[in-house]
């Protein structure tokens, strides 16, 4: 049971080194990747309907 108690206290220890983010830093990297995320969505999904309308196209031919 010791080994448990030393454990957290140890996680407790290191997480008050952490350099947590500011409420703005937060914010800015919590926008910046959600519109990097819809970004890319939209451009795989543009590229992946010109991609199926070009194998279509070979298709039929």
């Amino acid at each position: 049971m010791s080994r448990i108690t030393q454990f957290f206290g140890n996680v407790r220890s290191e997480l008050g080194k952490v350099s947590w983010p500011k409420r703005k830093e937060l914010t800015t990297y919590t926008i910046t990747v959600i519109s990097t995320v819809i970004f890319l969505a939209l451009f795989f999904s543009v590229v992946d309907y010109g991609i199926s309308a070009l194998v279509r196209w070979v298709l039929a031919m």
